[in-house]
């Protein structure tokens, strides 16, 4: 057999060039960590912060604060380099250093980023982790706090509560999930409809911008204030912590979950639901989680089921007076409600029994599962005869769920230019689409991808248009990606109107001035303006 010598040399070539190109990276990183040792202030030493794939205890690490099991496979990109800031110096090397190398890097606060983007990347990229920066700062008297964005919001109430029964903060209903990136980008909880959103009560921050310059709202402007309250901070710097305003709950509250399926009249109840839920007194949320589940008595042995989950700021006697007069068909009762304090509420809702130590809200360690999610926007109340089309969807896409979040209230109060989250008046309900599964490999995820693109895909008809607006939050990688090469501004553009509406182009403006060689930047990060 002939030898093909041109192949051959195009071969060695190749592996010269591969060798070369390991040998260059080995270089630069090995630059970058040197850099980051030079950068280390005496007091504070970050050596102990610095973790590589030689570290013993670097998968630790990265695996700690891996919320989506979807990213802890063995092909997921790994970072070359892991650095656990334990104080704020260690976040000024980090930037000085990488800017100098123009390495990518990734901020991680609690790792619920739902497609990855605070821990994987395509190209060599470190993770900054935040998750030793946690102090949380409660001022009473003021009734303000000051929360480093390495704390989790189970934390931040178990702190309010050790102080106060009558505060509590308007957050996630996750108690693991971290306070940097669900502040920043809009996080909501089931006060939002009385109090707003995190954004909406976050009254100053400390920041750390491209230079590695240290502000507070002062010193960085309005504009930049403005941005990182509902555009994700990520985009522009580092948050280090915020300080945000408490507000009031009273001593006792109401919760109940009510559950129908569609043999107990779940379609008209919904229908009911959907007309009301936005126009119920500010005091109460009544969310709804849609699943399917199987029934002994229908066709092919599956039926919808809805939970309506509710949190009520006050009485039950109150709660089911109103429930009764707005959304009889639930025929909602005093048994079914549990009058509790604000805090015992945060553990009803993460299904952590209700009587159980309050302390176990500072567990940092969720149920982990493979998962996707998605998310629309309801403007229009959707014809029952649809609903009807929906659920026989839903059976035959299941597992996929859907959750449906009420808005109104304060939500539709405060102007949709005020902070950088724009979805506020008009809108109905929130859904959020989700998907759970419990077996690795790419085929497997790819399965479940697809039965939450479907469903979504369907509720076309039934949610906004023009933009199909999403919520930044519920991370979907599905709206678009950012190659942060020429064409970033057009690629940032596709998703960052449907995350931000009429915002995106103060964003874009906001970032321009603010980090103009795009540093702080991942695959859906606010884009520079184009040269």
């Amino acid at each position: 057999m002939a030898i093909s010598w041109p192949l051959v040399v195009s071969l060695l070539l190749s592996i010269s060039s591969l060798a070369t190109s390991a040998s260059n990276s080995d270089s630069v990183h090995e630059a970058f960590v040197q850099c980051l040792l030079d950068n280390s202030h005496p007091s504070h030493p970050i050596s102990e912060a610095i973790f590589t794939p030689q570290s013993p205890s670097y998968a630790t690490v990265l695996q700690s604060y891996i919320r989506n099991l979807r990213f802890n496979e063995t092909y997921t990109p790994k970072p070359f380099l892991i650095l656990t800031a334990l104080h704020q110096s260690h976040i000024q090397a980090a930037i000085i250093c990488a800017k100098k190398g123009n390495i990518q890097m990734k901020i991680r606060s609690g790792g619920h980023d739902y497609d990855g983007l605070s821990y994987v990347a395509t190209v060599p990229f470190f993770v900054l982790d935040m998750f030793n920066l946690r102090s949380i700062d409660i001022d009473m008297e003021t009734e303000t706090v000051w929360v480093q964005s390495g704390a989790i919001l189970g934390e931040l109430y178990y702190r309010i509560s050790e102080l106060s029964k009558t505060h509590g903060f308007p957050a996630g209903v996750c108690p693991t999930v971290g306070v940097g990136g669900h502040f920043t980008g809009g996080g909501y909880g089931n006060m939002m409809r009385k109090y707003g959103l995190t954004v909406d009560n976050i009254v100053d921050a400390y920041f750390i911008d491209v230079n590695g310059r240290n502000h507070d709202r002062k010193s960085m402007g309005e504009d930049l204030f403005w941005a990182i309250r509902g555009g994700g901070a990520a985009s522009f710097g580092v948050v280090l912590a915020y300080k945000i305003k408490l507000v009031r709950v009273p001593e006792i509250v109401t919760v109940f979950r009510v559950e129908k399926t569609l043999e107990d009249n779940a379609t008209d109840i919904v229908d009911q639901w959907q007309h009301v839920a936005s126009k119920l007194p500010k005091e109460l949320f009544v969310r709804l989680v849609i699943d399917v589940v199987n029934s002994s008595t229908r066709i092919g042995g599956s039926t919808v089921r809805v939970s309506f989950i509710s949190l009520f700021l006050g009485d039950s006697k109150t709660l089911v007076s109103i429930m009764n007069k707005n959304l009889p068909l639930l025929g909602l009762s005093q048994s079914d409600c549990i009058e509790t304090s604000w805090i015992r509420s945060v553990l009803f809702w993460t299904n952590i029994t209700i009587d159980s130590p309050t302390d176990v809200l500072l567990n940092r360690t969720p149920s982990l599962s493979y998962l996707k999610r998605k998310s629309d926007y309801v403007k229009q109340p959707i014809p029952k005869t649809a609903l009807e089309g929906i659920w026989e969807k839903m059976i035959e896409l299941q597992p996929a769920q859907m959750i449906f979040n009420p808005y109104g209230g304060r939500m539709a109060e405060i102007a949709s230019t005020a902070t950088a989250f724009p979805h506020r008046a008009g809108n109905l309900w929130k859904i959020q689409y989700l998907a759970n599964w419990n077996q690795g490999g790419a085929e497997t995820a790819q399965r479940y991808i697809e039965l939450t693109r479907k469903l979504h895909r369907y509720m076309t008809p039934f949610v906004s248009k023009n933009p199909r607006e999403a919520f930044l939050n519920y991370r979907d990688i599905d709206l678009g990606v950012n190659h942060n090469d020429r064409g970033s501004y057009l690629e940032g553009r596709v998703y960052g109107i449907k995350y931000f509406k009429g915002n995106f182009n103060r964003l874009v403006h906001i970032k321009t001035k603010v980090d103009p060689t795009n540093f702080f930047r991942n695959e859906q990060s606010i884009p520079t303006l184009p040269h």
